[in-house]
């Protein structure tokens, strides 16, 4: 099973904004991380590789076939929870969850058993027959991904899916995630980077509508081994710290602070220590650049 991204462009504003510019990739079963900046296009590149968005160049294909054509075949077989989706507030959960169901095409013993069994998994049983307008940001995020799954697709593009999850949240979801994603394709956009350095097989950094990199976590990570470093300093030289170098992580302690920096150089002005690069710092590394 194969999702191919082929030398994708689109436009905006009548060609003056350059959204996607070229890009590929390729996606097979597991989960691939999606880390960019806001603006760098992953929207428009989860839009169409749902088909909800034509590019004006590129195609997207499935196991050697564009979308385009495949139609009704490929959205059968689609899974998506986009960052921001109008709700009924008047319905209930379980409500909106037949009504995708039914827009699905799907047929009512198999909806029944879906729906009760995505329900318990994103923890909503309870809620299920509150309406949508009473439920909190986390609330909707969770009902969004039940609704992405209903179809049990073998395709699931999820945008931001624990955007406003509590911690205990996202753990559940990101662990069940992890878990379906065995056979199936799963393309997960998020700023919560902790999200895909646990559970995702590769990850694709973009920005400004390009390809930075993909590749697997731990080649990643690898490749700024010797780029972050910790500095214990006076308070008081924070300031051009921070002018200086990229700052993930500052904590205070008695004697002044700990600041977690990410360079390319050894900082030549403090005495610093050479770390474990995260996740994080390399989204500051690669993404956070002038």
């Amino acid at each position: 099973m194969n999702l191919s991204v082929n030398r994708v462009s689109k436009h905006y504003n009548k060609g003056k904004k350059l959204a996607l510019d070229d890009f590929s990739m390729e996606l097979t079963p597991g989960v691939v991380g999606l880390l960019g900046p806001n603006g760098a296009g992953k929207s428009t590149l989860m839009n169409i590789m749902t088909d909800n968005l034509k590019p004006d160049s590129g195609e997207v294909t499935f196991n050697g076939e564009a979308i385009s054509r495949l139609g009704w075949k490929f959205r059968n077989i689609l899974g998506y929870m986009p960052q921001q989706q109008g709700l009924y507030d008047d319905f209930s959960g379980r409500r909106f969850l037949w009504y995708m169901a039914a827009l699905k095409g799907m047929k009512k013993p198999h909806a029944a058993e879906r729906i009760e069994h995505l329900l318990e998994v994103v923890n909503l049983k309870q809620d299920a027959s509150k309406r949508l307008g009473s439920y909190s940001g986390g609330m909707k995020q969770r009902i969004l991904i039940a609704q992405a799954l209903l179809n049990d697709p073998q395709i699931l593009i999820l945008d931001e899916p624990t955007a406003g999850l509590d911690p205990k949240e996202r753990i559940r979801i990101r662990n069940f995630i992890s878990t379906i994603a065995r056979n199936k394709i799963v393309l997960l956009a998020t700023h919560v980077v902790t999200d895909i350095e646990f559970i995702a097989k590769q990850v694709v950094l973009i920005k400004e509508g390009k390809m930075l990199l993909q590749d697997e976590p731990n080649r990643i990570l690898e490749g700024i081994k010797d780029k972050v470093f910790e500095l214990h300093l006076p308070e008081e030289e924070l300031p051009k710290v921070k002018e200086q170098y990229k700052v993930s992580n500052i904590t205070g302690d008695k004697e002044g602070v700990l600041v977690r920096i990410v360079s390319d150089h050894e900082p030549d002005k403090w005495k610093s220590v050479a770390v474990k690069p995260n996740m994080e710092d390399v989204y500051l590394y690669h993404l956070d650049k002038d």
